[in-house]
């Protein structure tokens, strides 16, 4: 296409290689200027450099806005995840603070689709924010957090009530209206009204003195006194502002960018990122693609930010900000300024990015040492770029998993991690198990182009191993290396036999050996992750069995 030919209109480009794959997505103000600049001469940029030697076909969409056209690329860049954008790695949905629909509410951790009917507070940066948020709530004001079904079936008090962290709703220790009470405060500490808390504890804490009621007024004290403490202990941003902090940092080719979330004005938690993206390219691009791609979010959306803060200066930033604004239907400001307000906060973002890609970069080496071990002890003409490993778990048979977990270059790839549900075998019988999660895998692969692992593992002798092997050449798949990890007669880690297809003899590894404590890791959590998919369908399965009606 002739750049000279495109219209002087906000939109997307697309750049394309001879397979018709997107190389780059990028957004415009103006079509035909932008797409221009990609046709110069003298092109100084390495990324733009070996971009253009790929590219043969450049794409257009023309939208109505310049906020559409930043809406769009990053929709197109989280679908076709194009090799010289900025990949954002972010595929686990947030979690949430949970409060039930029930005459006794319970409040609990939550990930995934919002099925039930209820409050959901959040999202949340990490699980671990939601875990100290639940286990203060519940020292504070004491709501349940069991099942309805454990709620149902109890007798006696648990040891939750045991140790002061609920008032057993489940055997009447505690009226339907003064749990009510309990739960509304707990909403307001949510929803950051620490003084209406307090305001409502303290009266009713006066109303129990004058009533002669010592032993409430006492709780009521308690509470009012672990309030304070708390309001003392929190770093107050001096207003109840909902703000996100991005702390970046660069360091040996790779960015972490760190996002502490302020809710009401107090800090609840922050998540780091490590986004993925070519060399040569600079923070204020990294900052001006990952941004629309975090708050384009469909669980994002709707949340009342009222400012987003930056450690760098970003070249977008009006035009993101306009964007964010129309999108999240909210009067958000984007700040590339060091105020004094906020100053602390970066500082604390930009600490946390420091630690978290030291953490990573260590990770990163640890892994590369440990692809080299496995190409020497393989003996292996390059490092293994994927691997891919398998295991079968059930219970005499029932309720069959089979996991398949990735690993690559920077670890586990957790994204990429399958589990299927194994039906139309005879109970128990492995090979079948084996043999059927492999041809549905690999057919699947081949099917979408997706590109093959360099080794498979798969959890068993070789007799799986054979399994293996046949399924591949059904599909006519070559150039895969197989491997089979045998527990031992003591089924004891260090002793495991290790086998290569087409290989007679055992691969011989030390016990120390680098290698061999590389594949157990894989194989471990292979293990992990199948026994997770069964016991949580054996869980299914038994609520199915002993569900009682609604309350």
């Amino acid at each position: 296409m002739n750049p000279n030919q495109l219209p002087n209109s906000p939109g997307v480009y697309r750049f394309l290689d001879a397979q018709k794959k997107i190389l780059y997505v990028g957004k415009a103000k103006n079509l035909k200027k932008r797409v221009s600049q990609y046709f110069q001469k003298n092109i100084t940029n390495k990324k733009t450099a070996a971009l253009m030697a790929k590219a043969v076909d450049v794409e257009i969409t023309i939208t109505d806005s310049e906020n559409q056209a930043l809406l769009l690329e990053a929709n197109l860049i989280k679908q076709h995840h194009p090799k010289y954008n900025v990949l954002l790695r972010d595929d686990k949905a947030y979690p949430y603070l949970f409060l039930s629909m029930h005459n006794f509410p319970r409040l609990d951790y939550h990930r995934g689709t919002k099925k039930e009917k209820g409050r959901y507070f959040g999202p949340y940066p990490n699980a671990g924010s939601v875990r100290n948020n639940l286990a203060l709530i519940q020292k504070l004001f004491k709501l349940r957090q069991c099942s309805d079904i454990f709620f149902s079936h109890r007798s006696r008090p648990c040891l939750q009530y045991q140790i002061n962290r609920c008032t057993a709703p489940c055997v009447n220790l505690v009226s339907k209206e003064n749990y009510q009470i309990q739960v509304q405060d707990a909403i307001d500490f949510l929803e950051g009204k620490n003084k209406t808390i307090m305001h409502s504890v303290e009266k009713r804490m006066d109303e129990a003195s004058k009533q002669l009621d010592y032993e409430k007024a006492a709780n009521c004290r308690d509470l009012l006194i672990r309030l304070r403490q708390l309001q003392t202990q929190q770093f107050i941003t001096g207003g109840k502002n909902n703000v996100d902090i991005f702390g970046v940092v660069e360091k040996l080719g790779d960015i972490a960018i760190a996002v502490v979330a302020i809710r009401n004005g107090q800090m609840i938690g922050h998540k780091t990122f490590f986004p993925v993206f070519p060399a040569d390219t600079s923070i204020d691009e990294v900052l001006c693609e990952f941004i629309p791609q975090y708050y384009f979010n469909p669980e994002r959306q709707g949340q009342a930010i009222d400012r987003i803060v930056v450690s760098h200066p970003i070249a977008d930033r009006v035009w993101i900000q306009n964007a964010l604004q129309e999108i999240l239907k909210s009067k958000v400001k984007l700040s590339d300024r060091k105020t004094a307000a906020f100053r602390e906060w970066q500082s604390i973002a930009v600490a946390n990015a420091v630690d978290a890609l030291k953490c990573h970069q260590i990770e990163k080496n640890n892994m590369l040492m440990k692809l080299e071990s496995l190409q020497k002890a393989l003996n292996l003409s390059q490092i293994p770029e994927r691997i891919e490993c398998f295991d079968i778990s059930h219970t005499q048979g029932s309720e069959t998993k089979a996991s398949c977990v990735v690993f690559g270059e920077n670890g586990a790839i957790k994204k990429l991690y399958r589990q299927f549900n194994i039906e139309n075998i005879t109970p128990g019988d492995d090979y079948a198990a084996m043999e059927q999660v492999l041809t549905r895998r690999y057919t699947q692969l081949k099917k979408n182009n997706i590109p093959l692992p360099d080794l498979i593992i798969v959890d068993g002798g070789k007799g799986q191993l054979k399994i293996a092997a046949t399924v591949l050449e059904t599909l006519q798949i070559s150039g895969v290396l197989l491997m089979g990890v045998a527990k031992g007669v003591t089924r004891k880690a260090g002793v495991e036999k290790i086998w290569l297809w087409d290989e007679s003899e055992e691969i011989a590894l030390a016990e120390n050996n680098p290698a061999r404590h590389f594949i157990q890791q894989i194989r471990d959590e292979a293990h992990r992750f199948a026994i997770t998919a069964h016991r949580k369908s054996l869980r299914k399965k038994m609520v199915k069995r002993t569900k009682s009606p609604r309350l």
